[in-house]
């Protein structure tokens, strides 16, 4: 047996860090002297020390790693390639995200290096006032959080999709996203999902055509953020004022597309003379 000191020297692992994996129930002292509380653990226990320290190295938390610890015997090595290919995809993700923010910071810094100001850039986001027609739209709307939406709106466009093919409906339009929360909430956001279709069936409401202010994002979904800024700073510069909720308009389809900086999206602004 192997006093907590011992199997915390052996296996890289903080004597703290062994007391909340016990809390927790990741791994357990093999034995717990009833007089006076020491921990002690087995040899054959670091193997299992030694793979909670590979999962965390490949950025598995805490919860993951005790669903995984948990697995049947006869179904363990499968389960496990399987997390691992999914965790792979999450942090090529990553560094397809670090990828592009390296790319903007080394043009930030070459734009400082020049004189420019660094959010000079919020200029060039051009800004035009369209007229939009009606949609009938197929949408589902719902309260959806940070997490999710940082996740991605595959799902709960899938399920627009699905509906459209099931019941061999007519696409008219890309797929859309209108926020209708009048400000961020990570705990959740009023979002409606939703795609124009010529029938009117249920689930289809009427999205109202008029003036809107329009801008488009070459690039990922990050940059987002900076149309809007520009969009509500020009709105307030022109004498305009919102009148219904904001929406994007998916003009390209992530899955299809060969690198991020592909991807088209249209923002709009509902909007009347102030």
């Amino acid at each position: 047996m192997l006093s907590i000191g011992e199997f915390s020297k052996m296996c890289g692992v903080s004597t703290k860090t062994l007391r909340y994996y016990d809390e927790i129930g990741l791994i357990k002292p093999e034995v717990i002297n009833p007089e006076n509380a020491y921990r002690y653990y087995s040899v054959r226990q670091m193997k299992r020390m030694l793979f909670i320290n590979r999962l965390k190295s490949y950025h598995f938390s805490l919860e993951e790693m005790k669903g995984l610890l948990k697995m049947e015997e006869d179904s363990f090595e499968e389960v496990i390639r399987s997390a691992l290919h999914r965790k792979r995809l999450e942090i090529q993700d990553k560094l397809h995200a670090y990828e592009h923010t390296l790319l903007q910071m080394n043009a930030d810094i070459l734009s400082l290096e020049k004189g420019v100001p660094l959010m000079s850039y919020l200029n060039d986001i051009d800004v035009q006032l369209v007229d939009t027609p009606p949609m009938n739209i197929l949408s589902i709307r719902q309260k959806i959080s940070g997490e999710e939406y940082n996740a991605g709106y595959g799902p709960f466009l899938g399920r627009l999709f699905k509906r459209i093919t099931t019941d061999k409906l007519t696409m008219l339009g890309t797929p859309m996203t209108i926020y209708h929360s009048p400000e961020y909430d990570p705990s959740g956001n009023d979002t409606e999902f939703a795609i124009p279709i010529q029938e009117f069936v249920k689930g289809t409401r009427d999205l109202p055509g008029g003036l809107c202010a329009k801008s488009i994002l070459k690039g990922t979904y990050s940059g987002l953020t900076s149309v809007f800024a520009r969009l509500t700073e020009w709105i307030e510069q022109e004498g305009y004022v919102l009148v219904r909720s904001p929406y994007e308009v998916y003009l390209s389809d992530p899955d299809h597309i060969a690198a991020p900086d592909d991807l088209v999206t249209e923002v709009y602004f509902p909007v009347k003379k102030r």
